[in-house]
C-alpha cells in the first residue's frame, strides 16, 4: 500500500468521513478529528495509519490537494448573538460562522448561500458570507431552489446564450426547407403525456410491401420525426456551451430546468400541432416479424397533425367507435397502423429476449403551492408501449448507421452483469431452490426467462428486485459493447436532442455522414466530481471483468479521448440530474408524511438490510425504515443470499414482499428519512400464517444459516438513517431500464420512487 493516497473526502452526517480512493481501493475512514480541517468533496492525500476497531483502514489527511468552489446552503441562525449557517447538506460536519456584517439582508431562519472567507482548521469553525437568500425554508419550491445548489446544476443561462436565442427566429423560414424533404403532407402525429410541454417525436405508419413481389401489404413503413435541434444549436455558439454544461433537462415536480432555452424546448424545436417544424427523419421499413428490414436518415420539413395523449390513444385503440375515436376519426386508422407495427415490434422483442420487467412507478401530484396532494401510480398503457418501441427501433437504426458511417459517436452502453453480481445472483436463486440459474457467460434471455417462470409466485417481486440488482447502469461511451438489458449489439439515443445532449451530438454525426464529412466534437467543461467518480467506478467494473478499462489513455487517438470523455461528462451529469430529482421528491415525501405522523398503513417489504427493512406503503406510495430495534427483543441475522432478515427464536422472516402493518413514527426533514415502527401482533401471526415466519427448527439447516449471516441484535443495534445510498444495488439498474427500456415515456411528471439510505446515527436538529 503506498504512503500516500489521493481521494475525495466523503462527509457523514455523525462528523467522521471517508476518502474514497482515486484507484478504487477500498474507502479510508477519517475520524472527527481528521474531518475538522476538511470539507466534504475536497480532495485530499493521505496516509493510513491504523485499523479501526472495526477493521476498516483508517487515515491521517496529509494535504488537500484541491478544495472545490460550489457554495454551501443551508439556514441562517443565531445562537446566543453569534451568526452561523448550519448547512442543509449534514456532510458537511460544521457550521459555518457569519460576521454579522457578512450576514447582508438575510433574515434568522432564511435559507442563504455562503461563501467561504476562511477554511477550517484543526481549531477554528469555517467562516463565510452570505452570498445568496433564497428565501424562507416554507416558500413554494424552496426544496428545488437547495437542490439545484446543493449539486450544482446550472440553472440560469448565459447572457450570450439567451441572446442568441433571442436572435432566433419564431417560426420555420423558406431558407430553412433548402436540402430537406417535405413531409407536411404526411399526417404525422405526436403522443405524449398530459402535462409534457416539448414534444420532440412524431410518428407515422402505413401498410407496405417489404418483401416478396405481390401487391399484398406484408409489412409497414414506419416514420420516426425527431426535432431538428442541430440545426439551431450550431457546435460551440453559446447555447451549444450551455447545453455540453447541463448535459441533460432536470425533471423535478412542477419544475423542469431545460437544456435549451425555452424558446428552443418549447417552441421552435417543440413539434408543436399545425406549425411546420424542421426534424430529422429515420424512415424504416419493419416486416411482419418485427424486424427492421431497411432504414434510412434524411433532415425534412413536416406539420404535426395532432397532438395525443396517451389516455386518449389508448382509449381510442381499446375502442375505435368510442367517444374519443369518434372525435378523432380522421387519425383513427393511422392509430391502428401504429398499433399494428407495436405488436410486431414487441415479437421481434420477444425472440431477442430482452429484459422485460415489470415495475410500479409512482407520479407525485402538487397543488398550486407545491406541496404533495397524492402519490398515484404511473400506469403504463399500449399507448407509451407503442411509443417506446418506434424509439427503440430508430436508436438501434441510428447506432448501426454510425457504425456504417464509420465515424464516433456516442452509444448507449449497457453491459451484463460482473463476475461478482453473477456470483451472488447463482446463490440467491440456489438458496430459494428454483432449479433455475444463469450460465458462466449469461445473455439477457436468461434472465428474461427467469423473470417469466416466477412472475406468477408470491415472491415474484423479491426475485425480479434481485435480477435488475445484479445488473449494471448504463452509460455514453464510444466503444461500443452493446445494450444487455435491450439485447442490442448497438444501441444509442438519437430521439430526445430537446433534453439530452448525446442525442444531439448523434444528430450531428448523422448530418456529418450524410454530407460526406466528419464532425468534431464541441470543447468540454473541466470534468468535475461526478465525472471522476464515474471514472472510478467504469475503471473497477473492468477490471472486475478481468479487462483493460474503458477509460481515455494516451495510447488512444486524441479524438477518440475526446469522445470517452464527452460519453463520461454526459453520463456524470446525467447522474446529477437523477440525484437532484430524487432529494427533491424525498424532501415533499418527508413533508407530506409529516401530515400523517401516527397513522397506521399496510405496505410491503421493499428491501431488507442487516439494519432494518424498508417498507413501501400501499396507499401513499412512500418508502420508510423499520429499523431493526422495532423488530422486538431477540437477534435477527441478515441472511445476504436470501435476502431477508431473519429471528434466531422465533424464525421469523422477513424478505421482499413481506406484508407488514406499519405506524408512521418518525419524519427527519432535513436527513429525508421516514421511520415507520411495525404495530400490533398481527403482522407476525398473518406470517406465521402463510407459512413466511416458519420457525427453522432443523439443528444443521440452523448451523448452516449460522454460517452464512451475520447477527444483529434487535436491541442493540446502532441507529441508522436514510440520508445518503442505500446499497447501490437497489437502483442502479433501475436508470438504465427506465431511461432504455422505456427510454422516451415523456418525464416532465415521472417521479423515481426508489430512496437512497446510508448509515448513521441519529442528527441534531436546528
Amino acid at each position: 500500500m503506498p504512503d500516500e493516497i489521493e481521494g475525495t473526502v466523503q462527509g457523514h452526517r455523525d462528523g467522521h468521513g471517508f476518502v474514497i480512493r482515486d484507484d478504487g481501493e477500498a474507502d479510508i475512514y477519517l475520524p472527527p478529528n481528521e474531518m475538522r480541517a476538511v470539507l466534504h468533496r475536497d480532495r485530499v492525500k493521505v496516509r493510513v495509519v491504523r485499523q479501526d476497531r472495526r477493521g476498516r483502514p483508517e487515515g491521517r489527511v496529509l494535504e488537500i490537494v484541491e478544495r472545490p468552489s460550489h457554495p454551501i446552503i443551508g439556514r441562517l441562525l443565531n445562537e446566543g448573538g453569534v451568526w452561523l449557517v448550519a448547512p442543509e447538506d449534514k456532510r458537511y460536519g460544521q457550521d459555518v460562522l457569519v460576521p454579522k456584517a457578512a450576514i447582508g439582508v438575510a433574515k434568522p431562519g432564511q435559507v442563504v448561500v455562503v461563501e467561504l472567507t476562511e477554511l477550517p482548521a484543526l481549531y477554528g469553525q469555517p467562516v463565510g458570507r452570505v452570498k445568496e437568500v433564497l428565501g424562507e425554508i416554507d416558500d413554494p419550491g424552496m426544496e428545488i431552489e437547495i437542490a439545484v445548489r446543493k449539486y450544482g446544476v446550472p440553472h440560469e443561462f448565459s447572457e450570450a446564450a439567451i441572446g442568441e436565442a433571442r436572435a432566433l427566429p419564431d417560426a420555420v423560414r423558406p431558407d430553412d426547407l433548402k436540402g430537406r424533404i417535405d413531409l407536411r403532407d404526411v399526417p404525422m402525429v405526436t403522443i405524449d403525456g398530459e402535462d409534457a410541454r416539448d414534444f420532440d417525436d412524431a410518428v407515422y405508419c402505413e401498410p407496405t410491401v417489404v418483401s416478396g413481389r405481390g401487391k399484398k401489404p406484408n409489412g409497414w413503413r414506419l416514420l420516426v420525426a425527431i426535432a431538428d435541434v442541430s440545426h439551431y444549436v450550431q457546435t460551440g455558439s453559446p447555447i451549444d456551451v450551455d447545453a455540453v454544461d447541463r448535459a441533460t433537462s432536470v425533471y423535478f415536480p412542477r419544475r423542469v430546468i431545460p437544456m435549451l432555452p425555452e424558446k428552443l424546448s418549447n417552441g421552435l424545436c417543440s413539434l408543436n400541432p399545425d406549425v411546420d417544424r424542421l426534424c430529422m427523419v429515420c424512415d424504416m421499413l419493419v416486416s411482419a416479424k418485427g424486424e427492421v428490414v431497411a432504414y434510412q436518415f434524411y433532415p425534412a420539413v413536416m406539420h404535426s397533425h395532432a397532438r395525443f395523449t396517451y389516455t386518449e390513444v389508448a382509449a381510442i385503440l381499446a375502442n375505435t367507435r368510442g367517444a374519443e375515436a369518434v372525435r378523432r376519426q380522421e387519425r383513427v386508422a393511422d392509430l391502428i397502423h401504429l398499433h399494428d407495427v407495436y405488436r410486431a415490434l414487441l415479437k421481434s422483442r420477444s425472440v431477442r429476449g430482452a429484459v422485460d420487467f415489470d415495475t410500479t412507478e409512482t407520479q407525485i401530484v402538487c397543488d398550486e403551492f407545491g406541496r404533495i396532494e397524492k402519490i398515484v401510480p404511473r400506469t403504463r398503457n399500449d399507448a407509451h408501449r407503442l411509443i417506446e418501441e418506434c424509439m427503440l427501433a430508430a436508436n438501434v437504426c441510428s447506432a448501426d448507421f454510425l457504425q456504417q458511417g464509420k465515424q464516433p459517436g456516442l452509444y448507449r452502453v449497457h453491459e451484463g452483469p460482473t463476475p461478482e453480481k453473477q456470483d451472488t445472483l447463482r446463490a440467491y436463486l440456489k438458496a430459494l431452490g428454483l432449479g433455475l440459474s444463469i450460465s458462466e457467460t449469461p445473455e439477457p434471455a436468461e434472465f428474461q426467462r427467469i423473470a417469466e417462470a416466477t412472475k406468477d409466485r408470491p415472491d415474484a417481486e423479491q426475485i425480479h428486485m434481485m435480477l435488475l440488482r445484479s445488473m449494471s447502469q448504463a452509460i455514453y461511451t464510444p466503444i461500443n459493447s452493446g445494450h444487455f438489458g435491450l439485447a442490442y449489439d448497438a444501441y444509442t439515443h438519437f430521439t430526445s436532442p430537446i433534453r439530452r445532449y448525446p442525442d444531439l451530438l448523434v444528430h450531428r454525426v448523422i448530418k456529418a455522414i450524410l454530407q460526406k464529412r466528419r464532425y468534431q466534437l464541441p470543447a468540454l467543461p473541466t470534468p468535475g466530481e461526478a465525472h471522476e467518480k464515474l471514472k472510478t467506478r467504469l475503471h473497477k467494473n473492468s477490471a472486475a471483468r478481468g479487462r483493460s478499462p474503458d477509460l481515455p489513455t494516451a495510447r488512444r487517438p486524441p479524438e477518440m479521448q475526446a469522445w470517452e470523455a464527452a460519453g463520461l461528462h454526459c453520463s456524470a451529469n446525467e447522474r446529477r440530474a437523477d440525484e437532484a430529482s430524487r432529494d427533491v421528491e424525498a424532501w415533499l415525501k418527508c413533508k407530506y408524511m409529516k401530515e400523517h405522523l401516527g397513522e397506521e398503513y399496510a405496505g410491503t417489504v421493499s428491501a431488507a438490510t442487516s439494519f432494518g427493512l424498508f417498507v413501501t406503503l400501499d396507499e401513499l406510495h412512500v418508502e420508510g425504515l423499520v429499523h431493526i430495534t422495532e423488530l422486538g427483543g431477540e437477534y435477527f441475522r441478515f441472511d445476504e443470499v436470501r435476502q431477508e432478515l431473519r429471528g434466531e427464536r422465533t424464525g421469523i422472516r422477513y424478505a421482499i414482499g413481506t406484508r407488514v402493518q406499519v405506524q408512521v413514527s418518525r419524519v427527519d426533514l432535513d436527513g429525508r428519512k421516514i421511520d415507520f415502527r411495525l404495530v400490533g401482533d398481527e403482522s407476525l401471526q398473518v406470517l406465521r400464517s402463510k407459512g413466511i415466519a416458519a420457525a427453522s427448527s432443523d439443528p444443521s439447516r440452523r448451523r448452516k444459516s449460522k454460517a452464512s449471516t451475520s447477527p444483529v441484535q434487535a436491541g442493540t443495534s446502532t441507529r441508522l438513517t436514510t440520508s445518503s445510498t442505500r446499497s447501490r444495488a437497489k437502483t442502479g439498474h433501475d436508470e438504465s431500464r427506465k431511461s432504455d427500456a422505456k427510454p422516451d415515456t415523456k418525464p416532465d411528471a415521472r417521479v423515481e420512487t426508489k430512496g437512497r439510505v446510508s448509515k448513521s446515527k441519529k442528527s441534531r436538529r436546528k
